[in-house]
């Protein structure tokens, strides 16, 4: 795949303040605001909602013990940022073209394929079960997914 760089927050803020119509001082100063009201409430155990793109919060992981006595913080084994996408988002995504390009060694394009709303089409191949490995499930040309969720259509 051809990845883009990632966009520097100084990048961020001049794009939104050009959409917004705000001066650039004007979108740093709340662009750090939001940031420090996130970082003070998330650490303080609430879910914090960010406005168009979803919801974050921390979380831990931990070992488990059998007794209430044994608990310490050191069971604790990673710390983590927690986010859950807004819908919107999520359908966003969801209907957004994903072109995946295969080179071979010499770079040379040897495969391209294109999925929209969450299909993938594969333009050199009439074959739409080339992912099975041949099996097969009540004669009708599903393929078994190889987990707990049963039968694939094609």
């Amino acid at each position: 795949p051809e990845l883009y760089t990632a966009l520097t927050q100084d990048k961020v803020i001049k794009e939104a303040a050009l959409r917004s119509g705000v001066s650039r001082g004007v979108m740093q100063a709340c662009w750090d605001a939001a940031g420090d009201v996130i970082k003070a409430w998330a650490t303080e155990g609430h879910s914090v909602a960010l406005p168009g793109l979803g919801t974050m919060r921390f979380g831990l992981r931990a070992k488990s013990v059998e007794s209430v006595n044994d608990v310490k913080a050191n069971l604790i084994t990673s710390r983590r940022i927690i986010f859950t996408p807004d819908t919107d988002l999520k359908e966003e995504l969801a209907k957004t073209d994903i072109q995946i390009t295969c080179f071979d060694r010499d770079g040379k394009e040897v495969k391209r394929v294109t999925s929209t709303s969450g299909e993938v089409e594969d333009p050199d191949s009439g074959n739409t079960e080339s992912g099975n490995n041949g099996n097969t499930e009540n004669g009708g040309g599903s393929s078994s997914s190889g987990s707990n969720e049963g039968p694939v259509n094609p």
